[in-house]
């Protein structure tokens, strides 16, 4: 059964957020149902499907409870630990079989969708694997977690991605304020500079480093960026799936997706590497 928004028909997130939401998890579960082998490798992934399908049932199940206000530790947003708390959760929970994690993916994202009706979704929800956010931002972080996983499994079985322009944008908002968690000490320390990042027809964002600290501005009419040292125009879907670690940002720049000018041109091939894909 679809969730119905507040009492007064209104949604506390965007209604194109909450509907990419149903869309994506619909999508995943007809790719899953499609798995004739849930044994088959997924690319780049010590996963099988049947394994990134049954991650992506229990992380919706956590989404749910999260947006529900229950607490639900699960790592510390470090990818060593997330890594572990996967491997944990995995060897717990045992299903494996296509229809039952199909189902229960789609019902967790619903489950999600009905307590954030009775949310304020500009309220904190619980820490999440990606620390403190609220029910809005929270949103947009289950959208791209299974977004990631998605392409995953449709690259397995060999299907079309469901990872577009508009859904990308539903992610920024959980991608902006993620950014300054994941960086790569090793690399920002001791770098001061600035990047303005434009995605085609989208968002756009500077991402300022002084001395290793990272800064992450959306860019708006009334607070325009410092002069950036680089800009980096890119393909909004290949953004995302570099973001993610699913694109080798090289294979990007061969295809087209990226442009960059500016005072320092050649920072664009560090700044994918500021980060770590958690």
């Amino acid at each position: 059964m679809h969730t119905t928004g507040q009492p007064d028909g209104s949604w506390p997130i965007p209604e194109g957020l909450a509907r990419a939401i149903r869309d994506t998890a619909e999508e995943i579960a007809t790719l899953v149902r499609s798995a004739g082998d849930t044994g088959r490798a997924v690319p780049g992934s010590r996963w099988t499907v049947g394994e990134a399908a049954a991650h992506l049932a229990m992380a919706n199940e956590l989404m749910a409870d999260l947006a529900a206000g229950r607490e639900r530790p699960y790592g510390d947003g470090t990818p060593e630990s997330l890594a572990r708390a996967n491997a944990e959760s995995l060897a717990v929970f045992t299903e494996r079989r296509a229809e039952p994690l199909a189902t229960m993916i789609t019902e967790q994202a619903e489950a999600f969708l009905d307590a954030l009706s009775h949310h304020e979704a500009d309220g904190p929800a619980p820490a999440t694997p990606m620390g403190l956010m609220d029910r809005s931002v929270l949103a947009s972080y289950l959208l791209t977690h299974m977004l990631g996983h998605g392409y995953d499994l449709a690259r397995a079985l060999q299907r079309p991605h469901m990872v577009d322009r508009t859904r990308v944008g539903l992610c920024m908002p959980f991608m902006l304020s993620a950014m300054p968690r994941v960086t790569n000490p090793a690399v920002t320390a001791g770098l001061t500079t600035r990047y303005r990042i434009l995605l085609r027809g989208g968002a756009a964002f500077g991402v300022s480093l002084a001395d290793g600290a990272v800064q992450v501005t959306p860019v708006t009419a009334g607070a325009p960026l410092r002069r950036p040292h680089c800009t980096i125009l890119l393909d909004p879907v290949a953004f995302l799936l570099i973001a993610l670690g699913r694109l080798n940002p090289w294979r990007a720049i061969a295809r087209g997706q990226v442009l960059t000018w500016g005072s320092r041109p050649w920072l664009a091939t560090r700044f994918p590497t500021l980060f770590t894909a958690p």
